[in-house]
């Protein structure tokens, strides 16, 4: 139970990562109604697609996927216990995931969220805007941009997570001692 359970919260947050790193702002209303669902205006979700076509959300979307995919097998390989089967598992899981994963539906999701944040006019003027010179480097730079601000925040969290784990077994010495009792006792099962 516990392993479906860190499954299905890496995938979620797998899906979740391309949804934030597309260029929206989907949020539980967004993700539980699909653009064809809503009451959108024709022209504006036509104009929507447009922008989201414009600015490469699909490609980004399919790459953050992919991109989590791979990061999250070697944290499924340690969740899972040892055994011939496991790598089997692993790459029949990633196999039934791509098959059933509709980017299509992130793109509903995506126009959703844009609709409800930003009226027609604002989102003929970030067309006008990704149209530009400037516009196409923005779209030609930010996956590069998230990619290094991503890595440096993880990097960042790590460090000020170890920090803050060594500071509190530190001023909590009762703690400490709990938990070099369960690695021990995990160590001899």
């Amino acid at each position: 139970m516990k392993t479906l359970v860190a499954i299905g919260a890496f995938m979620l947050l797998g899906l979740a990562s391309a949804i934030a790193q597309a260029p929206s702002a989907a949020n539980q209303d967004a993700v539980s109604t699909t653009a064809s669902q809503s009451k959108i205006d024709p022209g504006k979700e036509a104009d929507i697609r447009r922008l989201l076509d414009l600015v490469g959300t699909k490609a980004l979307m399919q790459k953050t996927m992919e991109s989590s995919m791979t990061n999250i097998r070697p944290v499924l390989t340690n969740v899972l216990p040892p055994g011939d089967y496991r790598d089997k598992l692993i790459d029949l899981f990633f196999a039934k995931f791509k098959t059933q994963a509709d980017l299509m539906q992130l793109i509903d999701m995506s126009v959703v969220a844009y609709d409800k944040h930003f009226s027609g006019d604002e989102i003929k003027g970030l067309i006008k805007f990704y149209e530009t010179p400037l516009g196409q480097k923005a779209v030609s730079e930010l996956p590069q941009l998230v990619t290094e601000l991503s890595e440096a925040g993880r990097t960042w969290g790590e460090k000020l997570g170890r920090e803050c784990m060594g500071q509190v077994l530190a001023e909590h010495p009762e703690l400490r001692a709990a938990l070099e009792a369960a690695e021990k006792a995990a160590q001899s099962q």
